[in-house]
C-alpha cells in the first residue's frame, strides 16, 4: 500500500471512530430517558466493555496482568476515569441536550493542558493559552440567557466534572504510565474493577437494573453504547500505534461534530445560535491547544 492510500485509509476509518463514538452520546441520553440511575448504567457499561475487551485481549493471546502495580493502575482508572465522570455524566445527561454533552466533552484537551502544566508534563506557550481562554468562551456562551433549555443551565458546571476527570485520567497516564498495562489491558482491568464497584452501589441505593424484567429501547441503548465504546477504544488505540497521537488527536473534532448530528437525527435536537457560537470558538480552542509535532 502506497503511503497515499494507507494514510486516506487511516483518515478514512479515523471519521468511522468518530461517527461510532459520537454516537455513543444520544445512546446514552436515551438510556437515562426512563429514569435509570447512574450507578445501575454503569455497572452494565462496564461489564458489557469487559466482556468485548476480553475477547479483543484473549485474541492478542496476552494474559491481563495482575500485579500489586497493575491492580492499583485499574483501581485509579476505575474511579478516575468511570465511576466518577460517568456519575456525573449519567445526571447532567437526563437534563441537558446530548448534543451539549458532545460539545461539553470536547474540552477535554483543554483541561488537560493546563493538568499538565501543573504536573509538569507539559510547556506552557502563548497560542495554547489563547487555546484555553477561546474554549472556555465557548463555555461562557453556554451560560447566556437561551442557550440551553430552561432548568438545564443549573447542571452545566456538573457537567463539567466529567471532562475534567478524563483530562485527570490522560495526564495520568502521560505522567506515570511507564510501568501502566498496555492500553487494552488497562481498559479491561479498571472495567472489571469498576463494575466490581459499582454493583453494590447500584444495589444499596436502589438504582440495580435487572435485566429479566424485559429490555427495551432505554436498556438495548445503553448496551449499544458500551459495545460501539470498547470496540471503538481498541481501534482507536490501534489506530495512535500506527499514525501517531497527533493525528489520533483529531478525533475529537469528529466526535464532537457527529455527536451533535446524531442527536440531531435520533433526538430531532436543535441548537441555538449561542451553542453553535460556542462550538466554534471550542474548536478554535481545541485547534490552538493540540500540539503540533511531526
Amino acid at each position: 500500500m502506497t503511503a497515499h492510500r494507507e494514510r486516506l485509509w487511516l483518515t478514512a476509518l479515523l471519521v468511522v471512530l468518530g461517527a461510532g463514538w459520537g454516537l455513543t452520546q444520544p445512546l446514552s441520553k436515551i438510556a437515562v430517558s426512563t429514569g435509570h440511575g447512574p450507578f445501575g448504567l454503569i455497572f452494565w457499561q462496564l461489564v458489557i466493555g469487559a466482556l468485548v475487551l476480553g475477547a479483543v485481549q484473549a485474541l492478542s493471546r496476552r494474559p491481563l496482568p495482575r500485579t500489586r502495580a497493575a491492580l492499583l493502575w485499574y483501581l485509579a482508572m476505575a474511579l478516575v476515569g468511570t465511576l466518577i465522570p460517568n456519575t456525573t455524566m449519567y445526571l447532567s445527561m437526563a437534563h441537558l441536550p446530548a448534543g451539549v454533552m458532545s460539545l461539553i466533552l470536547s474540552l477535554i484537551p483543554l483541561m488537560a493542558f493546563p493538568v499538565a502544566l501543573v504536573l509538569g508534563t507539559d510547556s506552557f506557550a502563548p497560542l495554547r493559552l489563547l487555546g484555553l481562554v477561546a474554549g472556555f468562551a465557548g463555555v461562557a456562551l453556554l451560560l447566556g440567557p437561551g442557550a440551553l433549555p430552561a432548568g438545564a443551565l443549573a447542571f452545566l458546571p456538573l457537567a463539567l466534572v466529567a471532562p475534567f476527570m478524563y483530562a485527570l485520567e490522560a495526564n495520568m497516564v502521560a505522567r506515570w504510565g511507564a510501568g501502566a498495562p498496555e492500553p487494552v489491558a488497562l481498559l479491561l482491568g479498571a472495567s472489571l474493577a469498576g463494575a466490581a464497584l459499582a454493583l453494590p452501589l447500584a444495589l444499596l441505593s436502589g438504582q440495580w437494573i435487572d435485566p429479566r424484567v424485559g429490555l427495551g429501547v432505554p436498556e438495548w441503548a445503553l448496551a449499544g453504547s458500551s459495545v460501539i465504546h470498547a470496540l471503538v477504544y481498541a481501534a482507536y488505540v490501534w489506530l495512535v500505534g500506527r499514525a501517531g497521537a497527533t493525528f489520533g488527536a483529531q478525533v475529537s473534532y469528529l466526535v464532537t461534530g457527529f455527536g451533535m448530528l446524531w442527536a440531531m437525527a435520533l433526538l430531532g435536537e436543535r441548537y441555538t445560535g449561542a451553542v453553535w457560537g460556542a462550538m466554534g470558538l471550542m474548536f478554535a480552542g481545541l485547534f490552538l491547544v493540540t500540539p503540533r509535532r511531526r
